[in-house]
């Protein structure tokens, strides 16, 4: 069995395969600072639940973009798994090309999510990740990552008007009723704006990702709050919840089948 650990600034996701299908999937907000003790102690009480334990897994797979929790997490997989992780940027080839400047820059994230759409979806794609922040990946048809946006996530953008504005209130994120824009209240208007205002920033980015690129590219988006704009543009082809742990799951076959 695999437990891949794919890891944002604000959630970690668990996730076992049986090598057929993902038979349980678990979510922590992440902490950088949480022991490989801690992360065993949540995880078994999870798994018992499943009816699993710590030890039916014979390989894991993790991708964090929090340097600083990867040591645990692979204290974790190496004192309670009893196996030697792939770590996605560290000892995981992961047979793309990676044609920006500095590709060390690449967050695991996104070329997990690159490989992870490459899979599915064929031709020259763009794949919107919308979490702590939204970023545009430009994947060619042959898989290789071509470059990216990065803009703040939604939520970020929701919390700084709340933290920088006195008279502003936190607000739950949502679609506007009557998917109005002009709001009538300071919630609705603050709704409205970062709602519709984020839709245009989609629509807008990928208009100019298009027209820079010159041929056709299917749209893929993807991350914890992906769902929002979900029926509220054309820009996006599919909404796909899967892409990340589908990516992680073929650089785990990819690695393993050149064992």
């Amino acid at each position: 069995m695999l437990l891949a650990i794919e890891q944002g600034n604000t959630n970690t996701l668990f996730a076992v395969h049986d090598g057929t299908t993902w038979t349980a999937q678990w979510r922590a907000a992440t902490e950088s600072s949480r022991t490989a003790d801690e992360y065993a102690v949540w995880l078994s009480q999870l798994l018992a639940m499943a009816g699993l334990q710590l030890g039916v897994f014979d390989a894991c797979i993790i991708s964090s973009v929090v340097p600083q929790s990867i040591f645990n997490l692979r204290n974790l997989a190496r004192r309670y798994l009893q196996v030697e992780p792939l770590v996605i940027g560290e000892n995981a080839e992961l047979g793309i090309a990676v044609r920006i400047d500095k590709p060390s820059e690449a967050g695991a994230d996104r070329l997990v999510n690159a490989i992870g759409a490459h899979v599915e979806y064929p031709g020259d794609l763009i794949v919107i990740d919308s979490g702590t922040a939204t970023t545009f990946d430009v994947v060619a048809a042959d898989g290789g990552m071509e470059g990216c946006a990065i803009a703040p996530g939604i939520n970020l953008s929701m919390e700084a008007l709340h933290t920088h504005a006195a008279k502003l209130p936190r607000v739950a994120i949502q679609r506007p009723r009557g998917n109005t824009a002009i709001g009538k209240d300071t919630v609705a208007a603050m709704q409205s704006g970062v709602y519709w205002g984020y839709i245009a920033l989609i629509e807008g980015l990928v208009t100019r990702i298009k027209a820079e690129w010159g041929k056709p590219m299917t749209v893929v988006g993807t991350g914890g709050v992906a769902s929002l704009f979900h029926g509220a543009t054309t820009a996006i082809d599919h909404f796909d919840p899967d892409l990340t742990i589908r990516g992680m799951l073929e650089i785990y076959r990819r690695n393993t089948a050149k064992t």
